[in-house]
Parts: C-alpha cells; sequence; structure tokens
C-alpha cells in the first residue's frame, strides 16, 4: 500500500478546497481519511491527486485500487457520505479533467459509494464517459434523514407533527417529575478517553444485537481514534443522558460547519419505557439549536426515532462504471 497523507502540501490544498466546497462534508476530511487509513490498513494501492487548471487547486481525487476496483478511500461502513472535494464554481472543469485523469489508470470497475443525491459527481462525471467505452449506473443506496434547524427551540418544536410534537414534550414531562436526569457532555483527555468511550460502547451493544456485532476491535480503535484528533479539532462530542446517577444512553455527533451529524448512538434497554435514547437525542438537537447550527443530520438508516423527530430523507446514491 502507498500512501499520500505525508505529503503536507497535497493535505493543505485539500483543505482549502474544502472551505469553499458544495460537496464538503467531514468524511472526505484529509484527517478522516488518514485515519481510516492508518486504522484498517487496506491492502490497496491510494491514488491521492490535486487536479490543477491555470494555477488553481479545483478539486481532489481520493481513490483507492483494490484488485483492479476503483473506489473511493474509505468503507461505507463507517462513513456515511463519500465523494470528490470540489472548489464551488469549477465543477464542470474538475470532473472533466478528473474523468480525464481517472481514465488513463488501470482498472476494470469503478464503484463510488454514497454520493448524496445533490452532489455534482452524479450529475457530471458520467457525461465524461463514453457510452460506447463505458457503462454508467446509478442506483439508490440508502438514506440519510436531515432536518433544518429553526432559530429556537419552541420553533422546533411547533415544526413537529402535532402527534410527534405531543410525544415529546410527554416523556420530557415524564423524566422530570419522576426521575433525577441530566444530559452531559463529556470532556475528553488523554485521561478520560477510554473510560468514556468504553462506555458508549457498552451502549451502543445493548441496544441493538446488530451493533454490538459491529464493536469489533478494529471498530472500536477507529472510534476512539476519531474522538482522540475531532474534539482535539473541537468536532467530536460524546453525549450521556444520566438517569437517577446512572448512564443509559449515549450518542456521538461531529460538528462540520454549520451542521451537526450523529454519528451513532446507543442506551440500555432496561430504560427503554422512558424513551432514554430518543430523549438524549432531542437534547443534542436542543444544543446544536442554541449554537446557531442550521443542519442537525440523522445520517445513514431510517429509523423510525428520526422521523419523530422532525427529519426528512435525503438520498445516497451508488455510481458504477464499468469499462467495455
Amino acid at each position: 500500500m502507498t500512501s499520500k497523507f505525508d505529503d503536507l502540501e497535497k493535505i493543505a490544498s485539500w483543505n482549502r478546497i474544502l472551505k469553499n466546497s458544495s460537496t464538503g462534508t467531514i468524511f472526505i476530511t484529509p484527517t478522516w481519511q488518514e485515519i481510516w487509513v492508518n486504522n484498517y490498513k487496506p491492502q490497496s494501492d491510494i491514488y491521492l491527486e490535486i487536479v490543477q487548471k491555470d494555477g488553481i487547486d479545483l478539486g481532489v481525487v481520493p481513490l483507492m485500487d483494490t484488485n483492479g476496483i476503483l473506489s473511493f478511500i474509505g468503507d461505507s461502513d463507517v462513513y456515511d457520505y463519500m465523494d470528490f472535494p470540489v472548489l464551488n464554481g469549477y465543477e464542470s472543469l474538475f470532473y472533466e479533467s478528473a474523468a480525464e485523469m481517472i481514465q488513463s489508470l488501470k482498472w476494470e470497475n469503478i464503484k463510488l459509494e454514497s454520493i448524496p443525491e445533490d452532489s455534482p459527481t452524479l450529475k457530471l462525471l458520467p457525461q465524461f464517459f463514453s457510452p460506447n467505452n463505458f457503462e454508467v449506473s446509478i442506483t439508490e443506496s440508502d438514506c440519510t434523514p436531515l432536518l433544518q434547524l429553526p432559530h429556537n427551540w419552541d420553533d422546533y418544536q411547533l415544526n413537529l407533527r402535532k402527534k410527534d410534537r405531543h410525544e415529546l414534550r410527554r416523556k420530557i414531562r415524564r423524566l422530570e417529575s419522576s426521575h433525577s436526569f441530566k444530559q452531559f457532555r463529556c470532556d475528553l483527555n488523554s485521561d478520560s478517553l477510554d473510560m468514556y468511550m468504553n462506555t458508549f460502547f457498552n451502549l451502543m451493544a445493548q441496544s441493538r444485537e446488530d451493533k454490538g456485532e459491529f464493536l469489533t476491535d478494529l471498530n472500536k480503535s477507529f472510534f476512539k481514534e476519531l474522538a482522540k484528533i475531532f474534539s482535539y479539532q473541537e468536532s467530536f462530542n460524546l453525549y450521556f443522558l444520566e438517569l437517577d446517577e446512572q448512564i443509559v444512553a449515549a450518542c456521538i455527533c461531529f460538528d462540520y460547519e454549520d451542521q451537526v451529524l450523529l454519528y451513532n448512538s446507543g442506551y440500555n434497554p432496561e430504560f427503554s419505557s422512558l424513551s432514554v435514547g430518543l430523549i438524549n437525542k432531542a437534547f443534542t438537537i436542543k444544543e446544536s439549536i442554541e449554537n446557531e447550527m442550521k443542519v442537525y443530520n440523522f445520517l445513514r438508516g431510517t429509523e423510525r426515532y428520526k422521523y419523530h423527530l422532525g427529519a426528512q430523507d435525503k438520498l445516497v446514491m451508488d455510481l458504477s462504471i464499468t469499462r467495455l
């Protein structure tokens, strides 16, 4: 495996592009991608190039070649979005140059997963792959429901469907009237990170069988490295809900520009009748509004609670290209 993440000039250019990019998301930052590569050590060749034209850095081509299959760097199991970082206003020029660059490589198939439905990648990149030489297909992959945040908590509740608004208020009142509870955001440092993250893993594993199966040692290591690096950058937030001095629910959120991304969560099923998982997430929405964030993204999956909390669907798509 060849890694290009030690090229500081290239990484600096990548970060500059993301600051003015319509495709930007925390998952395609060089930091996230380097953590993934260092943790999972894919047996792939990393292809990382900056596309330039007339002295302008237009975008990044972050791909890996695994036995003749080109894909984005990463894995859709731990990336909710994948895409090319592209400078606003230069999309057509970037994709034309990127397509030429990609076609010069040796590959049999391209499989680009988890591209947001509104990404210019889906519209522009296929235009530069001739139907005489390539077969291109775009398929729906999953949903990442999201919520446009209002200016205050009262407006948020009023925007919910009547039944959902009533249920949320009722559940919060029930906790307030019968239990001592609080939500707190963890102060992660070198002394506390392992303890807090292990508590999170325990709650995550308890909440659903498939989440427990997901928590391999390798995936736990990846989560901890994300927590370490992004908390230092003040982008990683771990929230716990404490009920009668017992931690009963947890969730991880990332901040990226004016968005909050709900990355994963868990709760103690002994307290499911009190909806502790949903209430913990609702309080993160409240804090997001208070912090003047614009969007709360529930990320991959169509769990019912997301819609009870006001989310609307956003699709992610897979783009496949095959040489004929």
